[in-house]
């Protein structure tokens, strides 16, 4: 058998650098929390459905896009997300008396009594997620995750 070039061995290395990468842990870890999520928390609300909710309680009645930016969802993404808990009766969609172009978002009681059931299981998913961690690496592991994530929501 003849010893690999150099050539072949950087493009081996470049190969198991970019699997060791961000993407594929991102993949798993979200993988993970999903299954988590659908075993442990509700099978038919999503994590992104359980942030809007969760806003529109601890904030009050929303603007759509406001909702949108403080839950980190582009246009295309929250315009059918809410239709689809409008339809379910977790929350109400309304034209903005001063802006008709706009639509308030309101959750309703349905939707505060759901988010008060599932928020201890939310909680209980991310402990059992991080829990190979200790306490300070946990911290230290979300204040990095928030640190790059942030950093690239700035234009």
């Amino acid at each position: 058998m003849s010893r690999p070039s150099s050539r072949k061995s950087e493009h081996a290395e470049a190969l198991q650098a970019a699997l060791d990468g961000l993407g594929p842990l991102a993949r798993q870890l979200n993988q993970l929390h999903t299954r988590l999520w659908y075993e442990q928390v509700h099978q038919d609300l999503t994590g992104p459905q359980f942030t809007v909710l969760s806003l529109l309680d601890l904030h009050g009645d929303l603007d759509q896009g406001t909702l949108g930016t403080l839950a980190h969802l582009d246009k295309s993404t929250a315009a059918p997300l809410l239709e689809r808990l409008r339809r379910r009766g977790l929350l109400d969609l309304e034209k903005d008396e001063r802006d008709r172009r706009r639509k308030i978002a309101r959750i309703t009681e349905s939707g505060r009594h759901l988010v008060a059931r599932l928020a201890p299981g939310v909680t209980d998913v991310s402990d059992q997620v991080l829990d190979v961690l200790t306490a300070e690496e946990r911290e230290e592991f979300l204040r990095m995750l928030r640190q790059v994530t942030t950093r690239q929501q700035q234009p």
